[in-house]
């Protein structure tokens, strides 16, 4: 009996560790569509009505996500705990009006920025085509990771831990 459950978890484990494989692969291949550019984004109005300019000098993640997207739903505790600690800014793109989302928000027990782009301007700039999307830029607004698709709080965390360095 030993033996076979001993069996079964290592396949288990094989079994996760290709499919983290693959989905870092995966990340990579989607986001080298991603815009590349320096950041350089204007003072935004959030979705409470308040300006807010990206401050400089600072590494910033910014994460693209939906209220429709399932697995932004299972990503967003992870930006919540991340933008406890360092300096986020979310878009969500056509996710209804601003009540809308402050609903969900409140329903989740979120309270990260966001940004409502209601006409998806803000997400064609970057080229965001798969959600959720993830890009972490340096102090000088330089691209310095990016993933597309769920990604982990310990993996978010070290980036931006890296970054912040």
């Amino acid at each position: 009996m030993k033996d076979k459950t001993a069996k079964y978890l290592k396949e288990i484990a094989i079994f996760f560790i290709i499919m983290t494989i693959l989905a870092n692969i995966l990340s990579l291949y989607r986001s080298s569509d991603l815009n590349k550019s320096a950041l350089n984004m204007p003072p935004v109005t959030l979705i409470n009505n308040s300006s807010y300019t990206l401050p400089k000098g600072e590494p910033v993640l910014i994460y693209f996500w939906a209220t429709w997207c399932p697995t932004c739903r299972a990503e967003a505790p992870n930006i919540e705990l991340i933008s406890k600690k360092f300096n986020v800014l979310t878009v969500a793109l056509k996710s209804g009006n601003d009540s809308k989302i402050e609903e969900y928000l409140k329903s989740q027990d979120l309270s990260f920025r966001v940004i409502n782009d209601y006409d998806g301007s803000i997400t064609q700039k970057f080229n965001i085509s798969v959600f959720p999307t993830t890009i972490i830029y340096d102090r000088e607004g330089n691209e310095l990771f990016s993933d597309v698709g769920y990604t982990t709080t310990l993996g978010l965390w070290l980036k931006m831990w890296w970054v912040s360095l």
